[in-house]
């Protein structure tokens, strides 16, 4: 068994180095810690540099020194944001589209492309802060004094608002960046659509996600081998390494939907070890950097979704997150839409219902209402509770809206 550096590198069999790739753009050595979006920056530099050419995350991550994984997670970031154009899937390869100079903005690739080797070693990462911003707001905490909190929107990496909520006399945003900090493990479980996801990605800029389903594999957490452009195969590494040897924040979306087994491979990263053992790539071992964090979503209820006693006894904190109906008013969603749903969550919390829509459906609300109009939109509503519930939620609308309604559906031909 050995010990990685705390930046691996793509592992290639002899015979499977390309002898071509993005070799123009020299960069610092892999050891270095690079700054917030500082390597995505890189990326971007090399396809603007070559556009028209195709390259493989593989080609890329040995131009920069850096672990194929963080380099195949910034392309996907890029590609996400239209910056980058994924062109194929085995194995993948990008290349520059019209808007990829865009992500250089900032000054950090242009310096990367004339940066001198580093040679000391890395630094270690910083903790996130308790307070801050994230995109162009901030979320503070409490006073000293036991203040009131000031509070103000966050920017997602998305560009998407999110409003912080009140935890523990805290934004949540300040709550989830003071448990990482002190590397207490969080559990964010509700129904889907109250807002666990945006809350995670708001608190953490940094942040690696993977999205959990039953076909969830170990090679989706630590990586496989893939095909090179010579014919071989090089071991690309997935998010949980990724996450572990920059020192990010790892969200497992869904976690209680992925095979306990396969979930097992991030126990030992989480609790005092903070390593794990790669068995697919030469029994190596990982450890993490500091600042890694495992935050997971749970969705009670949904079919499927297992809260198993190993999973549960690994997150110190699990934070119940509901739907702020207060904040549904404050968006300007149509009063008698989340009347409708305050009604419905009311029924659901006493047994007699299983659904009542969430913030995520009531946006969807506005949106439907401001394109098809407000009838089209409450017809839509009924439409999409579950089938089962779909008499008591045609009940609540029709007397909060004072007349019967019907799920949104095709007429007469025009």
């Amino acid at each position: 068994m050995t010990t990685v550096p705390t930046t691996p590198t793509a592992a290639t069999t002899p015979t499977t180095a390309p002898t071509a790739g993005p070799g123009s753009v020299p960069a610092p050595g892999g050891t270095g810690r690079l700054g917030q979006g500082e390597l995505r920056r890189r990326v971007a530099a090399i396809l603007a540099d070559r556009p028209g050419e195709v390259f493989t995350p593989g080609e890329i991550a040995r131009s920069l020194d850096r672990s194929a994984g963080a380099v195949g997670n910034a392309l996907t970031v890029l590609a996400d944001r239209g910056q980058a154009e994924l062109v194929a899937t085995g194995p993948r390869r990008y290349r520059a589209t019209a808007t990829t100079a865009e992500a250089l903005k900032g000054g950090g690739a242009s310096a990367a492309r004339h940066a001198r080797p580093a040679t000391a070693a890395a630094p270690k990462a910083a903790p996130a802060p308790t307070s801050g911003t994230s995109g162009t707001a901030a979320a503070s905490g409490t006073s000293a004094k036991g203040g009131k909190a000031v509070v103000g929107p966050v920017v997602r990496p998305n560009g998407q608002t999110y409003h912080p909520r009140r935890l523990a006399d805290l934004p949540d945003v300040a709550a989830l960046r003071r448990l990482r900090e002190a590397s207490i493990p969080a559990l964010l479980y509700g129904p889907p659509g109250t807002g666990k996801t945006s809350l995670v990605e708001a608190a953490f800029p940094d942040l690696i996600t993977v999205a959990g389903d039953g076909d969830t594999a170990v090679a989706d957490f630590v990586g496989e081998y893939t095909q090179a452009p010579g014919g071989g195969y090089e071991f690309v590494y997935g998010p949980l390494i990724t996450a572990m040897t920059e020192g990010r924040a790892l969200l497992i979306d869904d976690a209680t939907l992925i095979s306990p087994k396969v979930l097992a491979v991030v126990y030992p990263a989480m609790d005092g070890r903070r390593q794990i053992t790669v068995k697919a790539h030469k029994g190596e071992t990982i450890t993490a950097a500091e600042g890694f964090y495992v935050v997971a979503g749970h969705n009670p209820g949904v079919h499927g979704a297992v809260l198993t006693e190993a999973l549960a006894s690994r997150f110190a904190a699990q934070i119940r997150v509901s739907t702020d109906y207060d904040l549904a008013r404050t968006l300007d969603i149509e009063p008698r839409a989340v009347r409708v749903a305050r009604n419905l969550a009311r029924r659901q919390d006493s047994g007699e219902i299983g659904w009542a829509p969430q913030l995520r459906e009531l946006i969807a609300f506005q949106k439907m209402s401001g394109v098809l109009g407000p009838e089209a939109a409450v017809a839509n509503l009924l439409g999409i509770a579950p089938e089962e519930d779909r008499d008591v939620v045609a009940e609540v609308i029709s007397s909060v809206y004072g007349r019967a309604v019907t799920p949104l559906a095709l007429g007469q031909q025009i």
